[in-house]
């Protein structure tokens, strides 16, 4: 994120602010470089960068600095966003023109509806072009006014296309997530703090849907919040190989879906 714009995000989640809700230590909390540095460290390909706007009129001068941090470090996946506001439309057009690859979705964050008619064309856009939308719908940490699988249920229905991306499995209301992602087959989960200790003690993922995500396999992406995360890169990988669905999941998870999705 832009520095200025990370440096909100960091206090916000310093004063475990209302969308988080407990207390949340930053454990990279590095110059603009220095994360770089790390994630190639970790063996990372390819990353994203993950904007999203929680008012009016941010949009737009996110995304043009998205396209310039994505034609600096060629590792980055160009990213994009908007905002439910009558200007959606065109800055999505601006986004994709510029070249972005995918786009990132806040309800808790940006509390609006995905369904207010504003964005129509939006999600038309993106459908027609193939362009990943990674979602956080999500109930989790805390729910938000137009978070859960119902929302976006509706959405689906009207844009049944829409390569869609849930954020963290869905928290918590994993299997009601599942079910989207086993009627749609365009919509992928991302793994993004599933499994932790820290999300495990409050939004266990059940047990019992185990199978379902493992039957998914082509179709699980991996997410990690790098930097804003409580814990280490590596302790994000470990609880991956926690579930015990084995190397051929790990492997598509961890490299081949995404490589496919992008072309990489």
């Amino acid at each position: 994120m832009p520095e200025r714009v990370l440096a909100k995000v960091w206090a916000y989640f310093d004063a475990a602010g209302p969308l988080v809700g407990r207390a949340w230590p930053i454990t990279y909390r590095e110059e603009e470089e220095r994360r770089i540095e790390l994630l190639r460290g970790f063996g990372v390909r390819a990353f994203t960068s993950m904007l999203y706007p929680h008012k009016p009129g941010m949009a737009r001068w996110l995304n043009d600095w998205a396209a310039d941090f994505a034609a600096r470090v060629p590792d980055c996946l160009h990213t994009a966003t908007f905002f439910a506001e009558p200007g959606a439309s065109d800055d999505v057009r601006h986004a994709l023109d510029q070249g972005a690859r995918v786009f990132k979705c806040h309800l808790q964050v940006g509390g609006y509806d995905p369904n207010d008619p504003l964005l129509d064309d939006v999600w038309g856009q993106l459908a027609d072009s193939g362009t990943p939308v990674v979602t956080h719908c999500g109930s989790g940490p805390v729910p938000g006014a137009f978070t859960g699988p119902g929302p976006i249920g509706e959405l689906l229905k009207r844009h049944p296309r829409l390569r869609l991306v849930v954020a963290h499995l869905g928290m918590p209301e994993y299997e009601g997530f599942l079910d989207l992602a086993e009627r749609h087959e365009d919509v992928m989960l991302d793994t993004t703090m599933a499994f932790t200790p820290f999300v495990e003690a409050s939004d266990p993922f059940p047990p019992a849907a185990l199978p379902r995500l493992a039957a998914l396999r082509d179709r699980v992406l991996l997410g990690t919040d790098f930097p804003n995360i409580p814990y280490s890169y590596a302790d994000a990988l470990h609880a991956l190989e926690r579930t015990g669905l084995g190397d051929d999941w790990l492997r598509a998870v961890c490299h081949d879906n995404a490589a496919r999705l992008f072309g990489l």
